[in-house]
């Protein structure tokens, strides 16, 4: 009988992931709002809305379930219901079922971290979120953490990819951060966001254990001006204006993912020079005249 993993949320990190696991032998279920969104993805699709318990008591049995919501809005009600409200009342109905699931994992992110001086993070780090986006991100994390059924959280930092290209777009205006003082950002392409779900699936299917957390990020913490700088060398652009705050809320920090890397997993972009020509390459950001 095949694993059924059940993708909450299913969007673009989730068909991404559902795709790999398709590929290695699962039944894969993915729901969203609007199911119809999933056509041609090889995923089967149902719609629901996450916030309707009787919507909730129809969806199937799963060995896994991968909660991987997204807020429709940067909003305080629209987070609460996106991450612990929508979080815990899935909980509260698999928890219940006969036939509960295997493991469930919880697609949270580094917003949870307040440190903003260049520190270096890691699992054990404390998280004391100022920002209502970390806090309910948090409060969600700690839900499924206590809960009985078990489970793993998995911080995600910034995901970029195909379509998420602010910072090319940034660049190719000409506007690049400072130098000084040094902005650590820290990134993740979408590819490896899958690929790291997908092999955290695999260990738990496998019952190796697992941590509680994991922090997702690329092998290469980078001040923020040498990641622009990079990509102005890359589109061949020259920056003519420095911007004080690209990123939507100021952070300076350093994710270690060394508790990923011993749980045997290898990224496929280990820093943003890998990822970003990737993207430059599929995008056709690169110009066609060179």
């Amino acid at each position: 009988m095949k694993t059924t993993t059940l993708i909450l949320g299913c969007g673009d990190i989730g068909t991404t992931l559902g795709q790999e696991l398709l590929a290695a032998g699962q039944r894969v279920i993915g729901v969203r709002r609007q199911a119809g969104k999933l056509d041609g993805s090889g995923l089967e699709g149902v719609a629901a809305d996450l916030g309707d318990a009787a919507a909730l008591a129809e969806l199937p049995d799963a060995d896994i379930l991968v909660y991987v919501v997204s807020a429709d809005r940067f909003e305080e009600a629209a987070y609460r219901a996106a991450y612990p409200d929508g979080l815990k009342a899935i909980l509260g109905e698999y928890g219940a079922r006969q036939r509960p699931p295997k493991h469930v994992f919880f697609v949270s992110s580094t917003s949870v971290y307040a440190q903003q001086g260049g520190e270096v993070v890691d699992e054990t780090s404390p998280t004391q979120p100022t920002g209502f986006s970390g806090q309910l991100m948090r409060e969600a994390e700690q839900a499924l953490i206590e809960h009985e059924l078990p489970g793993t959280v998995v911080r995600f930092s910034g995901i970029y990819g195909p379509g998420r290209d602010r910072l090319i777009h940034q660049v190719g205006e000409g506007r690049i951060a400072p130098a000084t003082p040094a902005m650590y950002s820290n990134r993740i392409h979408r590819d490896d966001c899958a690929g790291v779900l997908a092999h955290l699936i695999e260990q738990a299917l496998a019952e190796e254990a697992l941590h509680p957390l994991y922090l997702a990020s690329d092998c290469e913490p980078a001040p923020l001006h040498e990641v622009m700088a990079w990509l102005a060398k890359q589109l061949k652009v020259e920056a003519t204006e420095t911007i004080q705050s690209p990123l939507r809320r100021r952070a300076s920090k350093r994710c270690d993912n060394s508790r990923l890397l011993e749980s045997g997993y290898r990224f496929r972009y280990p820093s943003y020079r890998e990822g970003y020509a990737q993207v430059l390459r599929e995008q056709g950001y690169l110009p066609a005249t060179t």
